[in-house]
């Protein structure tokens, strides 16, 4: 199948909405802004162009993780199927014809050219402590336990300290340009 594959970056413009479907899958749900900067010669600056909105879709684990890991406002980097959607309203409301833009994202990643981001890896959890959860949740409530431990050891996990680099004076032929050692 031939699917229509876009990266978009833009900024994330509502809340992450997290929820499970019947079937028990995790699906994550939000629309981002994206705006297209242009040089404008007349007055030699960048400008704003026009703003599109996207509905962005994600699944499974990618879904968990973005719902703990992105936020309002934040500059985000989203890759996946582009789809488009259109509908008609009920003549109540108008009966206008309306069209949406959706991405069934493969990636979401905050956009680094804009600001520093922490990765912290999502352990999963072993197969041991997944067979004695459904040995636990196998167990009739009226019926006396005597004692289930679960006991998950996993190695502490350092995270570095983010430590601003200097910058030098800037060189070249641009009086603006700083070149990181």
């Amino acid at each position: 199948m031939n699917d229509t594959m876009v990266t978009l970056v833009g900024n994330v413009a509502t809340a992450v909405e997290h929820r499970e479907t019947a079937a028990g899958v995790s699906v994550a749900r939000f629309r981002m802004a994206a705006s297209s900067r242009r040089w404008d010669k007349a007055r030699e600056c960048w400008t704003d162009g026009e703003t599109s909105f996207y509905t962005v879709r994600s699944w499974r684990a990618l879904a968990d993780n973005v719902a703990a890991s992105v936020a309002v406002g934040e500059p985000v980097v989203v890759q996946g199927r582009l789809r488009l959607r259109e509908g008609e309203r009920p003549p109540e409301k108008g009966g206008q014809r309306w069209f949406a833009a959706e991405v069934d994202a493969l990636a979401i990643g905050h956009d680094l050219a804009r600001g520093t981001s922490a990765f912290r890896r999502v352990l999963k959890a072993s197969k041991a402590t997944e067979g004695a959860q459904r040995a636990l949740d196998a167990v009739p409530l009226e019926k006396e336990v005597e004692s289930v431990t679960t006991v998950v050891m996993a190695a502490p996990v350092k995270t570095p300290e983010l430590v601003p680099a200097k910058r030098t004076k800037p060189s070249g032929n641009s009086p603006n340009k700083a070149s990181v050692p």
